[in-house]
């Protein structure tokens, strides 16, 4: 059966680089050592300045509200200033963050290569309108709500598990992550 995260189960927890917090949605545990083997997590970034350092480790990051930010990695540059589209970058690229217009607020899913993979796919609902998931693989459902009393909320899927989530009046933003732990993880 499904099981719905709320604002309660939620970890704010200091970024790895000291410049900010993350409130942390769901975490899986990882290798011997290693922080975690999947991550997924908010934060509202305030000021520019580099990424924190995550060797091992896949990223997929989104602007979620605000003006958006500048990622140069590598020396490539990167403009996140449309909500909710992913972009997936390796953990251990150097990545500084020029903020565009001041805070915005991310979203990012880390996953340890050890641990497994994950895939995100974004869904915009209308208002009332009802998105279905029946589980083939581990997943999990982040549901961003339109109006200012939503709370945010992250549902976890096991295989088998089925879930019907509604939009409300205003609409919604279903994030479906796509879980592919490797064997034994």
């Amino acid at each position: 059966m499904a099981k719905r995260l709320v604002s309660a189960d939620f970890i704010d927890m200091p970024w790895k680089n000291g410049g900010g917090v993350t409130r942390e949605l769901y975490r899986l545990p990882g290798e011997p050592g290693s922080d975690f083997g999947l991550r997924v997590s908010m934060a509202r970034v305030g000021q520019s300045g580099p990424f924190s350092y995550f060797p091992g480790i896949d990223r997929i990051l989104m602007l979620m509200d605000g003006a958006g930010f500048e990622l140069t990695m590598n020396g490539n540059q990167h403009v996140l200033d449309t909500p909710f589209l992913p972009l997936a970058f390796p953990g251990e690229a150097q990545v500084d963050c020029r903020l565009l217009a001041g805070e915005c607020l991310d979203f990012n899913v880390m996953t340890d290569r050890r641990w497994g993979e994950a895939e995100v796919q974004v869904y915009q609902l209308a208002p009332g309108q009802v998105y279905r998931s029946h589980s083939v693989t581990p997943r999990l459902l982040y549901r961003h709500l339109s109006g200012h009393d939503a709370e945010p909320e992250l549902w976890v899927l096991e295989p088998g598990d089925s879930l019907d989530l509604a939009a409300d009046e205003q609409g919604a933003t279903l994030i479906d992550i796509t879980l592919y732990p490797v064997d034994g993880a």
